[in-house]
């Protein structure tokens, strides 16, 4: 079996290759192979890649490439995980926003919206030779942020694709830890988008338990998700921590504006990962890895390999088209939710969204529909639409010059907006 990684010189590829250790049993792969477009972090993170196969024994083949169609071909599945631009770009994101008095932030607001831009052409250039030269049923599997708009020009296309993230597999572990039991026995219910989601239903063996940990532990869901027992009282949910930024949205603001920059912090961190991945020496990853983010991303991605490749069928909360499950939904529309997948995806059944659930994510599901036309067609006027519909960014005074300047700072990597 081939697994193909793009962005295989990201500083998360280690914990890829522990993922596969990890379900080793379920998940045969033979060849994996790392595809990036810069050669020498390529050779960096992909030495260090082949050493942790080499310490753990595994019987793959670890191929590095600068090529694309070379390294999808014949892939039987191929994992995404790019940042276009890089950690520059993010920084961009993060405080252009702030300028206008809108959240800085990667995947939320202004700043996911031009991730959004510069990342869905790319995805979809890398869809179509997955197309063409993978196997026939390869299945695409989207990392890379904002994950649920990247996964609808996905699946807009036609193309076989989940897209995943790591906030639920966070939830379950932390869960686990809170309850002091294996986590295989711990499953999170979440209900809503990705990076826009309520966690309606913790069950230990299929036993309800989110109401016992609400009453018991609020100390602990506060710590997690930042937000106070009589919110979650009130919703009856946990809701994602990356509800802050509409929570309690000035005062993050007024935060982001006293602090450094999240992609400044991580260039840092990356910088220093990146010179321990060169000593020959070592062969485990990095306690620093833990700072980048990301946590459990390898177990994430090794688990649902192995149900839909390998010999472990099981449920992952994954991001795949509404299809009818929730009303006052497009069947198009991307949700994030629990899914069996054995080979196949099939979405377990839902309750319906509460009114205070279902209206938010319908505002946000109209800017992410607008925002992935946007991205394919390069219209400003759609981007102008985008940018209204968002939930945060509904004021016309200062959009001209809002997006002035990060078209501006992005235009080498937005040719259709050239």
């Amino acid at each position: 079996m081939k697994i193909t990684v793009i962005g295989g010189g990201s500083t998360y590829t280690p914990e890829l290759i522990t993922g596969f250790h990890y379900m080793r049993d379920f998940l045969q792969v033979d060849d994996l192979t790392l595809m990036d477009t810069d050669r020498e972090r390529l050779d960096n993170v992909g030495a260090f890649a082949q050493r942790i196969v080499r310490h753990h024994q595994l019987p793959m083949n670890v191929s590095l490439t600068t090529d694309l169609s070379e390294a999808i071909t014949e892939a039987d599945a191929v994992l995404i995980q790019i940042r276009v631009g890089g950690q520059a770009m993010r920084l961009q994101d993060e405080v252009i926003p702030l300028k206008y008095g809108q959240i800085g932030q990667e995947t939320t607001g202004a700043g996911g919206a031009m991730k959004a831009l510069r990342t869905v052409p790319k995805v979809l250039e890398i869809a179509e030779h997955t197309k063409r030269l993978a196997k026939k049923d390869a299945w695409i599997i989207d990392f890379t942020n904002p994950v649920g708009i990247v996964t609808r020009a996905l699946r807009d296309n036609g193309y076989k694709a989940v897209g995943l993230c790591n906030y639920a597999i966070g939830m379950q572990r932390w869960a686990a830890q809170l309850l002091g039991v294996d986590a295989a026995r711990v499953e999170v219910d979440p209900v809503g988008l990705n990076h826009f989601s309520w966690t309606r239903s913790i069950r230990l063996d299929g036993e309800e338990k989110l109401p016992h940990i609400l009453a018991q532990h609020q100390n602990a869901v506060t710590e997690k998700v930042g937000f106070p027992p009589k919110l979650t009282e009130l919703l009856g949910a946990i809701p994602s921590y990356y509800l802050q930024w509409y929570y309690a949205n000035q005062q993050r603001l007024q935060q982001l504006q006293n602090e450094k920059p999240r992609a400044q912090a991580v260039a840092e961190i990356e910088e220093q990962l990146l010179k321990m991945y060169k000593d020959t020496n070592l062969v485990q990853r990095p306690p620093l890895l833990e700072q980048r983010g990301g946590a459990y991303y390898s177990e994430a991605a090794a688990e649902l390999l192995a149900s839909l490749l390998g010999s472990r069928p099981g449920r992952h909360v994954i991001n795949v088209q509404n299809e009818g499950m929730f009303c006052g939904l497009a069947d198009d529309d991307i949700i994030e939710t629990l899914c069996e997948v054995n080979g196949s995806v099939k979405a377990v059944n839902q309750a319906p969204m509460p009114p205070v659930v279902q209206g938010p994510v319908q505002h946000v599901l109209a800017y992410e529909r607008l925002i992935c036309e946007a991205a394919q067609t390069g219209s400003r006027d759609t981007l102008k639409l985008a940018f209204l519909a968002h939930p945060l960014l509904g004021e016309y005074d200062y959009l001209d010059g809002l997006l002035d300047e990060l078209l501006q700072a992005s235009r080498q990597y937005l040719p259709l907006f050239v």
